[in-house]
């Protein structure tokens, strides 16, 4: 796991050594342990080094026998070892037993299909100095990030948006056509960021760049289309499938030449993991988790049962408001964009935490978007299935009639216009009203609208592209495939920049693209069963964990940030939202802004997660966009949070 970054000019430019040491100093968190650097006249590449394979050898950027190819690479090639053995035997020629070396000769003896006989996550870069072409590659599903900036003269890339600015070329302005998404969703889900003219690599794409011509983006993979359910196979043999493909997932993320750890929140998910590794592994196996003093919002009870049950040696951390508020501005920085999810700033603490015992952790992302661990997933098709059977049954006018009365008719209580509100009878009749906006988006239609000051437009286009690139399959189906596509994206984007700012590696053994695949054949009926979501997996590991942990209702990570929100310290936060020369000034309207702080505060209405997105950009905007960064380090200076054994 390492931070990369570089250049490639059409003509040489002056102080390039500079720029890319500049470049490469911005991601120094991503590898303390070692930085190296390669020149020549047309590319200039830098490196950031968390040694985890090969300890003592492995440094980058890496060339390969001739010296005419060089690679700089971040992530993890899991089948690495059985390429080797393959590329042996080819006559290809090794100095180290690193990953690194596999992927320079996988290149040599594959070209741009090497990407397909590796197993893993990884973004890399490699250059052709004779050829004067540049490959770049990002993994399957997008664990790892791959950000650009092209002007058809300048190629710039680099593991993080932050390491870009370091190039004089690039410089950080908002993308004002990115807000209509960022206000429905919290972050952008195409190959466009926040920021003007930089681009990301998506998942499961390659980049050919030769400077003469337009950079050539191939897709390399994708989440199969769902084939005909096997009928051949009992539900005891789908069972035994699962939980051998997870098994043989979690047994190759366990390579290592460093201690690693697991992230254990107590569900399901990562508990079974856990016991996984506890039955893999000789001696104790680490656990870190993390939660607030606010019990309700806490699952560190039940992380602490299952450490006791499987025997592990467990670490905790709690975070307060005080902790909270004090990474924030730190954490966005890292993030590069506005943090879309509260549990960014939970992980930036279990992962500080892991850092002080282990360099590699496991986690449980994914097995939601595989599996159907999601509420909202039964929810929307016994939503589409009702609406059916009303509008068969209803006239569209009177539907109108209906919908019209559960949002504004003051005879109904202001909690059962809330629950009507999210079920098919108080919704517009689309997808995406149906599951979008009642289950993503913290701005109603309306409000966004009326917050940036004209009618949103393409806030759904991307996942909508997604969606309907689908429609041969079952709604479930659908569901989960355009989550893996956008959702799942950014959170692994959270999972990668916010363990990293600690310089640790996160794995996810339920992204294992074959268990991915596997996992789209899999029937529905096994996936949501009655009113069981998850029933496979649950099913699969049974025998790990007692049923008060496999069965146990899902918190999804909750922060007990609305309280926290309403109490007189958070004054000084929401202050900052009306501020005249912030970002939000130039592009919300400030009587909305001002409306939604005041019913928050006074308890009127739950304005919890849009104060949260709006916090969130006005932050970003000081510290990317408007250079008023520094004032967010003296009202909220960094504390830290107690660790405890």
């Amino acid at each position: 796991m390492c931070g990369i970054a570089g250049f490639v000019e059409g003509v040489p430019g002056e102080n390039r050594n500079a720029t890319i040491r500049r470049m490469s100093d911005a991601i120094a968190h991503r590898g303390p342990d070692g930085h190296g650097y390669y020149q020549d006249d047309w590319a200039s590449l830098g490196h950031r080094r968390l040694s985890i394979i090969d300890v003592a050898a492995g440094n980058q950027p890496m060339t390969n026998e001739t010296g005419d190819l060089w690679i700089v690479y971040n992530g993890e090639i899991f089948n690495h070892a059985a390429l080797r053995e393959q590329l042996l035997r080819a006559g290809h020629q090794y100095v180290s037993r690193c990953d690194t070396e596999t992927i320079l000769h996988a290149w040599e003896q594959y070209g741009k299909d090497c990407v397909t006989h590796f197993r893993g996550m990884f973004s890399f870069a490699i250059w052709d100095k004779t050829r004067r072409q540049l490959f770049c590659a990002r993994d399957r599903l997008g664990i790892k990030p791959f950000y650009y900036f092209w002007d058809g003269r300048t190629f710039v890339f680099a593991s993080e948006i932050k390491a870009l600015f370091g190039h004089p070329s690039v410089s950080p302005s908002l993308r004002a056509s990115a807000l209509p998404e960022y206000f429905t969703f919290g972050y952008g889900s195409g190959e466009e960021t926040m920021f003007q003219g930089i681009r990301k690599l998506m998942p499961g794409h390659t980049m050919l760049l030769d400077m003469n011509r337009e950079p050539r983006i191939r897709k390399y993979w994708d989440v199969p289309n769902p084939a005909p359910e096997d009928s051949s196979r009992s539900d005891g043999e789908w069972i035994a499938e699962t939980r051998r493909r997870v098994e043989e997932s979690v047994e190759m993320r366990l390579m290592s030449d460093v201690p690693l750890g697991m992230f254990l929140s107590g569900g399901v998910d990562s508990s079974a993991i856990a016991a996984m590794i506890r039955r893999m592994t000789d001696g104790p196996v680490k656990t870190f988790s993390v939660g607030y003093a606010e019990a309700s919002f806490s699952e560190l009870s039940y992380a602490a049962e299952v450490a006791r049950l499987i025997g592990t040696d467990h670490h905790e951390v709690v975070v307060g408001m005080e902790d909270f508020f004090a990474a924030l501005p730190r954490l966005i920085w890292h993030e590069d964009e506005p943090i879309a999810w509260p549990s960014s700033v939970s992980l930036h603490f279990v992962s500080r935490l892991a850092a002080r015992e282990v360099k590699v952790v496991l986690t449980g992302e994914g097995s939601d978007e595989l599996f159907a661990g999601y509420s909202r997933y039964g929810w929307t098709r016994l939503n589409l299935q009702l609406l059916s059977a009303y509008q068969s049954l209803t006239p569209a006018g009177l539907r109108r009639v209906v919908r019209s009365q559960i949002a504004t008719n003051p005879m109904l209580s202001r909690d059962i216009r809330r629950k009507l509100g999210h079920s098919f009878l108080g919704r517009d009749e689309s997808i995406e009203s149906l599951y979008v906006d009642n289950f993503y988006s913290p701005f109603p239609a309306a409000e966004r609208a009326a917050l940036l000051k004209r009618v949103p437009g393409g806030e759904y286009d991307n996942f909508l592209g997604y969606w309907n690139s689908r429609s041969s399959g079952s709604l479930l189906q659908r569901m989960l495939f355009t989550d893996q596509k956008t959702y799942l994206v950014e959170l692994l984007m959270k999972q990668d920049q916010m363990s990293m700012a600690s310089s640790i590696e996160s794995r996810v053994p339920f992204l294992d693209h074959t268990l991915v695949e596997f996992a789209m054949t899999v029937p529905d009926r096994l996936k949501i069963h009655g009113n069981i979501q998850k029933h496979i997996f649950k099913e699969a590991v049974s025998d790990l964990l007692p049923p008060g942990i496999v069965h146990r209702k899902k918190m999804g990570f909750p922060t007990p940030l609305r309280q926290w929100l309403r109490e007189p310290r958070a004054l000084p936060l929401l202050d900052s939202l009306l501020d005249p020369a912030g970002l939000l000034a130039s592009c919300c309207d400030q009587d909305t802004v001002r409306r939604l702080i005041r019913d928050h505060v006074a308890g009127t209405h739950d304005s919890t997660d849009r104060i949260w997105s709006l916090l969130n950009l006005q932050i970003w905007g000081d510290t990317f966009i408007t250079g008023r960064g520094q004032r967010w380090a003296e009202p909220f200076a960094d504390t830290l949070a107690t660790p405890r054994a």
